[in-house]
């Protein structure tokens, strides 16, 4: 091994210089730099992976990802996560400046401190640290360690880790377990693992009316009772009474929109868009039939037009109990005497499309300020983060080989 392979990180150190990178999706401005640079000291074998087409804002938009790998023995053990942020808000509402990573009585501020700027640091450093007990001693990391990091998860997520995953399984490339670095700790760290999550499904509802004056309704066919009509049979379903480890689906409406600021007019179209996350009780699939169907009945009723699309961003996934699990979850334990609860609740996260390749869970800091003004962390928890991540590294080898 080469000394530079030996070099130990700082974790705090490399929040701050990666939080100090403004990459607000779809920005990268040099993030994936600093990681690169930072692996390849560390004897990874690099590669930028970079995508682009339309970024659902009607503009192509370069998506930066990385692919890192370091070793060719199995199992490969791989750390996903991503550097772009949500944006800021009215900075002047921060304590201390978003982008400025200052620490201030030992916390950590700044946007991407938590969602996930710290979690990847913590999991650089665990590696580094991991390398140079090696080199002390003289023996070989037991398997394979990578690193799928992508900037696009917290945008479309069209051009990111759906696309990495996709291309590595093109190739053949082979990934045993994989670590997802999103802050799934609920009040102190280390108490809840995400071993699944469920689906996600927009869908946007048109009803094609004809417009015409108020005071003749007969001249004219009004889209906006039909539209309510449809939701309040929408939102009445009963979607499922909820799936082993997993909460009951609901569907949201999301938006209402006619656009008619005149009061003697019928409109002549009525918008909506709803939500769906749902549990393995059913795919985007089925859902959307469900949809059509119902619309499809409004219609008949109606005589109106209606038409729909959809957009799944992933089915629900569950990684099982398993060796993996286990592993991880003994690993937290042993490191801060707390074992983790496996959760499937939360939002969505890149560990939809990662589950094509490996089971997948998440691990990483307590998530309650993320995406908040005054985003923060204190340092001691990217410590200790680094720590369990260390622990994790060396008992999902021991327990995979």
């Amino acid at each position: 091994m080469s000394a530079a392979s030996h070099s130990v990180i700082d974790p705090v150190e490399l929040t701050q210089r990666l939080i100090r990178i403004p990459s607000v999706t779809p920005a990268d401005e040099g993030a994936m730099d600093v990681l690169e640079r930072t692996l390849t000291g560390l004897g990874f074998t690099c590669r930028r992976l970079v995508f682009s087409g339309p970024s659902g804002e009607g503009r192509d938009a370069p998506i930066e990802n990385l692919y890192a790998r370091r070793g060719t023995a199995s199992p490969n053990l791989c750390f996903a996560g991503h550097t772009d942020v949500v944006p800021t808000g009215t900075p002047a509402a921060w304590s201390s400046a978003p982008f400025d990573a200052e620490v201030k009585n030992g916390v950590l501020y700044g946007r991407g401190a938590v969602d996930m700027k710290g979690g990847i640091a913590a999991w650089v450093a665990a590696v580094s640290r991991l390398l140079a007990a090696h080199a002390e001693t003289g023996d070989e990391v037991a398997g394979s360690l990578s690193f799928l990091i992508t900037g696009d998860e917290e945008g479309p997520a069209l051009h990111g880790t759906k696309r990495v995953v996709e291309t590595l399984m093109a190739e053949g490339e082979v990934i045993d377990a994989c670590v997802v670095g999103e802050p799934s700790s609920s009040q102190v760290l280390g108490d809840m693992i995400k071993v699944g999550r469920r689906g996600s499904l927009n869908t946007w509802i048109t009803v094609h009316g004809k417009q015409g004056h108020v005071a003749y309704p007969d001249r004219a066919a009004n889209p906006a009772p039909v539209m309510a009509q449809l939701l309040a049979r929408l939102s009445d379903h009963r979607l499922d009474d909820g799936y082993e480890a997993f909460q009951p689906s609901n569907l949201e409406i999301t938006t209402i929109d006619i656009g008619n600021t005149a009061t003697n007019i019928i409109p002549a179209e009525a918008h909506s868009r709803l939500n769906i996350r749902f549990n393995p009780t059913h795919t985007g699939d089925s859902l959307i039939a469900w949809l059509n169907s119902m619309a499809g009945e409004a219609q008949a009723e109606s005589g109106l037009r209606i038409e729909l699309e959809h957009l799944c961003s992933g089915d629900a996934f569950l990684t099982e109990a398993g060796a993996f699990v286990t592993a991880v979850q003994d690993a937290v334990e042993a490191e801060t005497g707390r074992r983790p609860e496996a959760s499937t609740t939360g939002g969505t996260s890149d560990a939809r499309f990662i589950r094509a390749l490996c089971p997948v869970l998440e691990l990483g800091l307590v998530g309650q300020t993320m995406h908040q003004i005054d985003e923060r962390v204190p340092v001691s928890e990217i410590e200790a983060l680094t720590g369990v991540y260390q622990r994790v590294i060396g008992t999902v080898f021991e327990r995979l080989k």
